[in-house]
C-alpha cells in the first residue's frame, strides 16, 4: 500500500521552501507513489489534504490524483463531477476538460443512457 501521506508532506515541504533538486525529488515520488494507489487511497488522501490546506498540493498533483482516479472508476459519475469541479477551480486551462468530465457523468446519470462500454 502506497504511503501516500508521506509523499505528499514531502510534496509540500519541497514546494513551501526546497530547492530545485528537492521539488524534483518530492514530485518524482509522488508520481511513482500515486500512480500504483488505488481510488480510495487516492480519494481519501485528496480530500484529506484539501480538507486540512486547499492550496497545499500543487494543481499538477490534484489533476494527477484526480485523472488516475477517474480512469480507474470511469462509470463513477459522482468521482467525475468531484475531478470536474476541482479542474474549474483551476481554470480556465481546464475548463474543456471539466466540462467533459461533467457530461460524461451526466451520461451516466441518465435512466436510458447506454453503457459507454458496450
Amino acid at each position: 500500500m502506497p504511503d501516500l501521506s508521506r509523499v505528499v508532506e514531502n510534496l509540500r515541504l519541497a514546494v513551501e521552501g526546497g530547492g530545485a533538486q528537492r521539488r524534483q525529488d518530492a514530485s518524482r515520488d509522488f508520481v511513482e507513489e500515486i500512480t500504483f494507489a488505488t481510488t480510495d487511497e487516492i480519494l481519501a488522501m485528496l480530500r484529506s489534504e484539501l480538507t486540512r490546506d486547499w492550496m497545499a498540493l500543487p494543481p499538477w498533483a490534484r489533476n494527477l490524483a484526480y485523472r488516475l482516479a477517474c480512469l480507474q472508476r470511469p462509470d463513477d459519475p459522482a468521482l467525475l463531477r468531484e475531478a470536474a469541479g476541482d479542474l474549474l477551480a483551476f481554470g480556465p486551462d481546464w475548463d474543456e476538460h471539466a466540462e467533459e468530465l461533467q457530461r460524461r457523468a451526466d451520461r451516466l446519470e441518465s435512466p436510458d443512457a447506454p453503457s459507454e462500454h458496450a
